[in-house]
């Protein structure tokens, strides 16, 4: 096939026909075609050459150009695209380096092998840019939810006709025992849209919390108009799930809108999601408060926060255990999910069998230590003391208001105290000096001979140990493995040594063996702060 003997608008009309059935842009597919001829002209001139085709886009006559460029001497590779300045003078009349010389060459027959080649070429081209067309379609509507028929199911895979593309269900992301037919119409969240070479991945999702979050806001209008706010989502896909709503209009009920006239919006919302149970809970800044909500349909007696340990602990009526908890853990499951806190669920019972259990032990210190009477030992646990270091130090009134404590008497609870403190320090430091402690880590301030004694026996001997450490080692953190939260026990966590004590006090012992410079921890917060007046500044101008 001879380029020349072709009918030169039939490339025109070729590559806008390819353009519209691939809905994409006509310029691409001739760019291909051009691609494709220059290709087939280099294996008829030879590969080494720079042959360019250029098809004119009224016309559609295709010119084959042969291009040469000036190189230095010492880069000249390939003598049939390059030439040197000196060679170049036979053509130009002041060559210099990266000029270039453009032939017109005689257009080139097209075999059948070679025809083929060229078809390949606009095929690729093609793809990769409906690709591309594709991507960036979609990369946009991720986090929305999307309409599309089931084309095919593969290994429990649902392949799914989104429009201009296919879009993929995988199995785990199915609600319970679902499955379609080809052609079904089903709704789904888009997750993920990934760019890879064999095209575009569109990955859905009928379980995720934000597929719920959405449903939502396509049923509430008040949602939509921001009226109303979903702040939290926690699903157990097909079975329970829990939301939470805040109202932002004080004449609107958050739970009442989303509920709707006799149910109608959220039952709407429970038909897709294949009879769902929704629980709306009203969002609340008060963590205990928004726990109490979250564990509807259970009654709770009384929660108490750590907020440092991010655990809460509720306690409710012995009858009300196994409602709290759920079938199977799923209604507290769900509740810690919402609010984002471990919870630990005891009974009153319980409760008051753990707080005896403290009382006795307390009093049975202070009955030890302090050579006191059953009744003393009790009045002063009653009266809040927890530890000797309390009664030590403490206000000598404190210890004087309670019944039958003179101030005689109290002062000689203090040197009870004080002197038995010292007794346990020396023996602590005793032990530590036995285990290997330097004396760079006993005189560090802050540290106390229990202290010490304590990382001693975990192998923290000396400065250059301890400002290794990493601040939740000594403190205690937690970790999240597989989406749940670990326990991480810190050597000094028995001390009650909070996170932001160990990292002052590891920041220190760095600053003392020379590791750091304090200049440069001034440095770096003058940084954080200006970084943080910048945001607000934008904040305060948006």
């Amino acid at each position: 096939m001879a380029i020349t003997s072709a009918n030169q608008l039939e490339l025109l009309q070729t590559a806008a026909a390819v353009a519209r059935e691939k809905m994409i842009d006509p310029e691409l597919v001739v760019e291909a075609m051009e691609e494709s001829l220059a290709r087939a002209a280099k294996s008829r001139y030879g590969a080494e050459m720079d042959i360019r085709v250029s098809i004119d886009r009224k016309t559609g006559k295709a010119t084959f150009t042969r291009v040469r460029t000036v190189v230095e001497d010492e880069l000249l590779e390939n003598y049939q695209a390059e030439f040197t300045v000196e060679q170049a003078r036979q053509y130009l009349e002041t060559p210099e380096i990266g000029d270039q010389l453009i032939e017109e060459v005689p257009p080139v027959e097209m075999g059948r092998i070679a025809a083929q080649s060229a078809k390949q070429v606009i095929l690729q081209k093609v793809r990769e840019a409906e690709r591309d067309r594709q991507y960036e379609e979609f990369k946009d509507r991720a986090g929305t939810i999307i309409n599309g028929a089931v084309k095919r199911e593969e290994y429990g895979n649902v392949i799914v006709d989104v429009g201009r593309g296919e879009a993929i269900l995988r199995r785990n992301e199915k609600i319970g025992r679902e499955s379609y037919r080809p052609n079904d119409r089903i709704r789904c969240y888009i997750k993920d849209v990934r760019r890879e070479p064999r095209g575009p991945q569109i990955f859905l999702s009928r379980i995720a919390p934000e597929f719920m979050a959405e449903l939502f806001k396509m049923e509430v209008p008040e949602i939509y108009d921001n009226i109303i706010e979903i702040k939290a989502v926690a699903r157990d896909p097909g079975s329970r799930a829990k939301i939470a709503v805040i109202s932002y209009d004080g004449s609107i009920d958050p739970v009442g809108a989303c509920v709707g006239m006799r149910g109608s919006r959220v039952q709407a919302v429970v038909n897709e999601l294949q009879g769902e149970k929704i629980d709306i809970i009203p969002w609340n800044e008060d963590a205990p408060t928004f726990l109490v909500n979250a564990l509807q349909p259970a009654e709770v007696s009384k929660v108490v926060l750590d907020e440092e340990a991010e655990r809460i602990e509720v306690v409710v009526p012995d009858e009300q255990l196994s409602l709290a908890i759920g079938r199977r853990g799923q209604n507290v499951r769900l509740a810690s999910q919402l609010t984002g806190l471990d919870i630990d669920i005891m009974t009153e019972e319980e409760e008051s069998q753990r707080r005896q259990a403290e009382f006795e032990s307390r009093t049975k210190l202070f009955m030890d230590v302090l050579d006191l009477d059953e009744f003393f030992a009790q009045l002063l646990v009653s009266e809040g003391f927890t530890n000797l270091e309390e009664v030590a130090y403490v206000e000598i009134d404190e210890l004087t208001v309670i019944e039958g404590v003179d101030e005689s008497t109290a002062q000689e609870l203090q040197a009870r105290a004080r002197d038995n403190i010292e007794e346990m320090n020396r023996k602590a430091l005793e032990h530590a000096r036995e285990l290997g402690v330097e004396d760079s880590l006993v005189g560090f301030e802050g540290l106390t001979p229990q202290m010490i004694e304590a990382l001693a026996e975990d192998g923290v001997k000396t400065l250059e140990d301890f400002a290794t450490c990493a601040d939740w080692e000594l403190a205690g953190g937690w970790t999240t493995v597989d989406g749940e939260r670990v326990k991480d026990d810190g050597v000094l966590e028995k001390f009650e040594v909070a996170l932001e004590e160990a990292q002052t006090m590891v920041m220190t012992a760095r600053i003392q063996l020379g590791w750091v410079d304090p200049a440069d921890l001034v440095s770096e917060e003058e940084e954080i702060e200006d970084g943080e007046e910048t945001e607000t500044t934008a904040e305060a101008g948006a």
